[in-house]
C-alpha cells in the first residue's frame, strides 16, 4: 500500500507546487490523475519517486517512509517503484530482450552488469515480462525497429522486471494513437489487477479514465480537486480541472 500523508512541495522561489497532499492507494487498484498543464500531476509523480525531496510529509510504502530515508537506503526502497514515460527511452541498437532485462540492473548492479553482461535467470524472467505484455515473438527484434505501441509495452516490460510494488505512469499514452493509446491502458489495468501493482497513471485523455481507471484523483493548483471512483465524478468536475483560475 502506497501512503501520501501531508505532502507539499515548495520551491526555493516560493512557488507552491504541492499543498498538503493525502493519498492512499492499495495493491491491485489502478488510478489516474488528472489536471491541466502545470496542475501538479507530474510533481506528484516526482515526489513519490523521490526524484525531488518534498518540503513537508511523508510518503509511506508499507511502513517505509521514503522522505525519511538518503543515499543507498533510499536506492534500495526506490527499487519498489517503477516508472514509465511518454517516451519509451529504449537503447534502439539492442534487442527487445536486453532492453526489458535492464529493468532488473538495480538489483544486480556490477562491472558485469554495467558492461551489458545480465545473469542468464533475469534473462529468463525478462522473457516472462515480454509474454506478459503480448510481445514473446519480438525478443530477439531490434527495439529501434518497433511501433509507438510496442515500444511502450517494452518499457512497460522493463518497468515490470524491477519487480515493484507501485507502478507509475506519466502521459503513457500521449503520444500514441487512439487504437494503441487503448491497448496500453488495457494492460496497464491488466496489469494492476493480475500482478497485485498499484497503479498511478497521468494522463490528459478523460474519456479513458472514464473507462479504465478505478479511481480518478482531480488536482488542480497542487491541490487535489477530488478522489472518486470513475462513475461518481461528474463531467462538469473534471471540466472545472482545467479552467484557469478567476482573476
Amino acid at each position: 500500500m502506497l501512503r501520501l500523508r501531508g505532502l507539499s512541495l515548495r520551491y526555493p522561489n516560493g512557488k507552491l507546487a504541492l499543498s498538503d497532499f493525502d493519498l492512499t492507494i492499495a495493491a491491485g487498484e489502478f488510478v489516474v490523475v488528472l489536471g491541466g498543464n502545470g496542475s501538479g500531476k507530474t510533481t506528484l509523480l516526482r515526489c513519490i519517486t523521490r526524484t525531488v525531496k518534498p518540503s513537508a510529509g511523508e510518503i509511506r510504502l508499507g511502513e517505509v517512509d521514503l522522505c525519511a530515508l538518503e543515499g543507498e537506503k533510499l536506492r534500495r526502497a526506490r527499487l519498489a517503484l517503477a516508472m514509465i514515460w511518454q517516451h519509451p527511452s529504449l537503447v534502439r541498437r539492442r534487442s527487445v530482450l536486453t532492453n526489458v532485462a535492464t529493468g532488473a540492473l538495480g538489483r544486480n548492479f556490477t562491472l558485469r552488469t554495467a558492461l551489458g553482461g545480465l545473469p542468464g535467470a533475469e534473462l529468463d524472467a525478462a522473457r516472462s515480462y515480454l509474454a506478459e505484455v503480448g510481445l514473446a515473438n519480438l525478443a530477439e527484434q531490434r527495439a529501434g525497429t518497433l511501433s509507438g505501441g510496442q515500444a511502450q509495452r517494452v518499457a512497460i516490460a522493463r518497468a515490470l522486471a524491477q519487480r515493484p510494488k507501485v507502478l507509475l505512469a506519466d502521459e503513457p499514452v500521449a503520444s500514441l494513437d487512439p487504437e494503441a493509446a487503448e491497448d496500453i491502458m488495457r494492460l496497464l489495468q491488466r496489469l494492476a489487477r493480475a500482478e497485485r501493482i498499484a497503479v498511478i497513471c497521468v494522463l490528459h485523455q478523460v474519456e479513458l479514465a472514464y473507462a479504465y481507471a478505478d479511481r480518478v484523483i482531480g488536482i488542480k493548483d497542487g491541490h487535489m480537486v477530488f478522489d472518486l471512483p470513475r462513475g461518481q465524478i461528474s463531467r462538469e468536475a473534471v471540466h472545472q480541472l482545467y479552467l484557469p483560475e478567476a482573476a
